[in-house]
């Protein structure tokens, strides 16, 4: 009888032992990978699972170049990722294509979270719903070398372009016709389309779009000095090489690691790096305005949105429900600014008054106020467009009126194909 009853609770206990494993739910996140952002959600993720022994999270990371590819080749198999990390100029590509759902009602509150984020973030939303929710949001600011500053004799970063121009030139050097030092690491495929976009445009008393973005409004006598006025850092003033550090990262490879570029515009995503692999005094400052002191900045994010996989069955969706909210909560983002440099999403933690008075994320901090996030249609194109037109002025000594105009019909007829889909 003993015996019988030992066999029956081993029985009944890998019973039990057997539900609970069958019970638990696995995950995949996707993102495209970057050292610092691989990092800190390898460490959230660890978080994550410690608080929820019943959901395991499998991150999987892409290279920047091919990540929407890998995205495009998976999820229309019902493939690859359950949560994934999407850059918000993307979302309407991907809703076109079907690679994102809205965030289920059951799980996500549209009006509580219009509240707890920064306005920037309704970017995420279509038709009065969410897409998708930052862990952190990005602006732009000047990197600058102050140990180059000291030996070129300049006290302090620039207020203006004016002088943003006489420093570069004097951190400009060259033996011969071949530039050793760069005053600027001019990066139109980096952050330099939205340099020009968002801020100078604006700065010279201009509009990119219209305010339902449909239109095109940047073809106008103060967009073509904004343009003149980045491209002449190249042809005018000798401040700046396109290449001068190849690859797509090399404005900040040339201003981390090479010690070749005394200034750079980036992201605050940017700080994580900088930090890491500066081995000189630097220092970061708001960017430039003209004499008129018009401020604005671009201002973005990277969001972590639903895949139809995630809605495959209730277990699943939950979990992936779940583990979004996490990565997007307070304490994540205290994580996340700490080893990436991203700035907080979240309306409570950006007001914090220690924050904004730090000398690294304080310049960034500030500029959310003013900070525009284009209302992208295809981010891709639109990129490509600005690149193209700086690359004929450059390379091909086209006319700036002329390239600019050029740029401008080729991006109306990217707003328009996206309206009439």
């Amino acid at each position: 009888m003993r015996r019988s009853l030992v066999v029956l609770a081993l029985i009944l206990g890998a019973s039990v032992g057997f539900q609970a494993f069958a019970q638990k739910t696995t995950i995949t996140y996707w993102q495209y990978a970057y050292d610092t952002r691989v990092q800190a959600m390898t460490e959230l993720i660890q978080q994550f699972e410690q608080a929820n022994p019943d959901i395991t999270v499998k991150q999987e990371t892409f290279p920047y170049n091919a990540y929407q590819q890998q995205v495009a080749a998976s999820l229309p198999a019902g493939q690859g990722a359950d949560v994934v990390q999407l850059y918000y100029g993307w979302l309407d590509t991907w809703l076109r294509s079907g690679y994102v759902e809205a965030l289920p009602s059951q799980y996500f509150d549209a009006a509580a979270l219009d509240s707890e984020f920064i306005p920037m973030v309704e970017a995420a939303k279509r038709n009065g719903q969410y897409y998708g929710l930052p862990t952190a949001v990005r602006s732009l600011a000047l990197f600058y070398n102050k140990d180059m500053f000291k030996a070129a004799g300049i006290d302090g970063p620039p207020a203006t372009w004016d002088q943003f121009v006489q420093d570069a030139k004097a951190l400009t050097k060259r033996t011969g016709s071949r530039f050793t030092q760069e005053g600027f690491g001019i990066a139109p495929n980096g952050q330099g389309h939205n340099l020009l976009r968002e801020v100078l445009i604006r700065q010279f008393g201009g509009q990119p779009y219209s305010a339902d973005g449909s239109t095109v409004t940047y073809d106008s006598e103060a967009g073509l000095k904004a343009f003149e006025f980045y491209t002449g850092l190249v042809t005018k003033d000798q401040v700046a090489v396109l290449n001068f550090v190849p690859g797509d990262n090399g404005y900040r490879d040339g201003f981390i690691q090479l010690q070749n570029i005394a200034m750079i515009v980036d992201g605050s995503f940017a700080i994580g790096s900088v930090k890491a692999g500066a081995k000189f005094d630097w220092g970061v400052a708001e960017l430039p305005t003209l004499a008129n002191g018009v401020k604005s900045d671009f201002g973005s994010f990277w969001m972590n949105g639903l895949t139809p996989n995630a809605f495959k069955d209730p277990a699943k969706l939950e979990a992936a429900s779940k583990f979004l909210k996490f990565v997007t909560s307070p304490d994540a983002m205290k994580l996340w600014l700490n080893v990436v440099g991203e700035l907080p999403a979240r309306a409570s933690l950006v007001d914090d008054p220690t924050l904004a008075s730090d000398p690294v994320y304080g310049p960034f901090i500030k500029s959310l106020a003013y900070s525009h996030a284009t209302q992208f249609v295809d981010e891709s194109a639109q990129r490509q467009v600005f690149m193209d037109a700086v690359n004929r002025v450059i390379l091909e000594n086209q006319a700036p009126a002329a390239s600019w105009a050029q740029a401008a019909k080729e991006e109306q007829a990217i707003l328009d194909k996206a309206k009439s889909q």
